[in-house]
């Protein structure tokens, strides 16, 4: 086995099989499963789902819908304790050059800093999380400024 990789407790993860790229995630070891901002969505047939993701929200919001096959419908018990029942689907994500397959919730983060949460059972055995650090993986992009004028 080998010794898993160091991650801040925020990167940014490509999931490719959705286009989506660079989605602010937070590394999150207290929650078990992995969870993506979705505005919107419904059950196309007993094994299918389309879904609104909003992948940003800053400087202005932006969303891509999404269908994907249902893998299960779970229910979660989320931090503010009320348990709600929650659509899980299967894809691989991306952080850096670490790419497997995860299973995402598709829940309202509405308020939320991170679009994405990434959980336990998708850390297991991959990715160490240091706290105490972002971007480890995943190197923030640099703010780009304009050129001085002559």
């Amino acid at each position: 086995m080998t010794t898993p990789e160091i991650a801040g407790w925020r990167e940014r993860v490509d999931i490719p099989e959705w286009g989506l790229r660079r989605v602010r995630a937070k590394l999150d070891t207290g929650a078990r499963t992995s969870a993506i901002d979705v505005a919107q969505f419904e059950m196309i047939d007993d094994e299918h789902v389309r879904f609104e993701i909003v992948y940003r929200v800053s400087p202005e919001r932006k969303t891509r819908w999404v269908e994907a096959k249902c893998h299960r419908v779970t229910n979660i018990k989320p931090s503010h304790g009320q348990p709600a029942e929650r659509v899980i689907c299967h894809t691989r994500i991306r952080i850096g050059d670490f790419e497997y397959d995860a299973e995402i919730g598709l829940v309202c983060r509405k308020g939320m800093l991170c679009r994405m949460l990434i959980g336990r059972s998708a850390l297991a055995g991959r990715l160490l999380v240091d706290s105490s650090r972002k971007y480890v993986i995943t190197k923030k992009k640099p703010k780009t400024t304009p050129k001085d004028q002559p």
